[in-house]
């Protein structure tokens, strides 16, 4: 690399460090819950949320609760609690599927974390609101016609079978 682009690599990155450093602290701390609400899904860690927030992970720890009055892992886990329930109440998902589909990597702390929140096994959340199909404005019939896939990797119409 030469010179001048070494330089200005250098400038270009002062640059930076300088507008982060005008930023306040809350603007760093809310990207970083913003991407555990948006992606609370996928397997995010405390160093990702910060790296979010432009800061080292002690630091985004401490500060991040010192901010919400929780930890980011535990503000992670809430979402994601939050989530599951939401499913229970209105789809017919299993608990496992529901599990794996809010991020979580085991059903058995998945159900005692659900447990703990809620203060109902998951099933037991479900049971006690109405079924979802209870929700459906249309008929179950179009709804399910509806949620087929429609990329088939097979044809159906005979097209392109040899004999």
């Amino acid at each position: 690399m030469s010179d001048p682009t070494r330089r200005r690599n250098a400038l270009a990155a002062a640059d930076i460090l300088k507008r982060m450093a005008d930023t306040p602290l809350a603007r760093h701390l809310l990207r970083a819950k913003d991407l555990a609400d948006a992606r609370y899904f996928e397997p995010l860690s405390v160093a990702d949320l910060a790296t979010a927030a432009g800061l080292s992970p002690a630091y985004f720890s401490r500060q991040f609760k010192r901010s919400f009055d929780e930890s980011p892992h535990q503000y992670l886990l809430t979402r994601r609690l939050e989530r599951a329930a939401a499913l229970l109440r209105t789809s017919d998902w299993s608990v496992v599927d529901i599990c794996y589909a809010v991020g979580a990597n085991s059903v058995g702390s998945f159900t005692t974390s659900f447990r703990r929140m809620f203060g109902h096994a998951p099933l037991a959340y479900r049971s006690s609101f109405p079924p979802a199909a209870s929700y459906l404005r249309i008929p179950r019939c179009v709804a399910q016609a509806y949620g087929r896939p429609q990329n088939r990797t097979f044809r159906e119409d005979g097209e392109g079978m040899t004999s």
